[in-house]
């Protein structure tokens, strides 16, 4: 596990040797990593080595986003979750910097017109805040809903790519 210190308050982070599997911001308290099978060998979660490039690259990302040099985060990601959750991290993903979609448009770009709920869902199971941007999501109407961060924290990232904008 590694922290940051971020201006939205500290965070943390863990990593296998395939990528980081976990920033949250440190009050988040979520459970740890899904450890594979024969956990404690080379690679797994339990290896104190396992994954230290990518947290190194994660923490250089994070500098660079919230200096505002940065729109993608590049550093390889290990995330475990239902076929439906993998499915709404991707859309996630495919919004752009300083642009938001609202739960029903996020279920849309995943071909499930109709289970914005369910977006809304795997949405706060996401395990790796800001990288994979949940905070993009915002309710009908643009109203700012549903962020297990804190709803400051949503309305400060999406002012600071706002504010940034993209590059050309």
């Amino acid at each position: 596990m590694r922290a940051y210190a971020t201006p939205l308050g500290p965070m943390r982070a863990e990593a296998t040797a395939q990528g980081v599997c976990r920033l949250e911001f440190a009050e988040g308290g979520g459970p740890p990593c899904a450890a594979p099978a024969g956990a404690g060998t080379p690679g797994s979660v339990r290896d104190p080595e396992a994954g230290a490039r990518h947290l190194d690259r994660l923490g250089t990302e994070l500098d660079e986003y919230f200096a505002g040099r940065r729109e993608r985060f590049g550093v390889p990601l290990d995330l475990s979750g239902t076929p439906f959750q993998r499915r709404a991290w991707r859309a996630l993903a495919a919004i752009p910097y300083g642009q938001t979609r609202s739960y029903g448009q996020q279920a849309e770009a995943m071909g499930r017109p109709g289970a914005a709920r369910a977006a809304g869902g795997a949405n706060h199971a996401n395990p790796v805040a800001i990288v994979v941007p949940c905070h993009r999501v915002i309710g009908a109407g643009g109203r700012l809903t549903g962020y297990a961060s804190g709803l400051w924290r949503k309305e400060w990232l999406l002012r600071h790519e706002q504010e940034k904008g993209p590059r050309a």
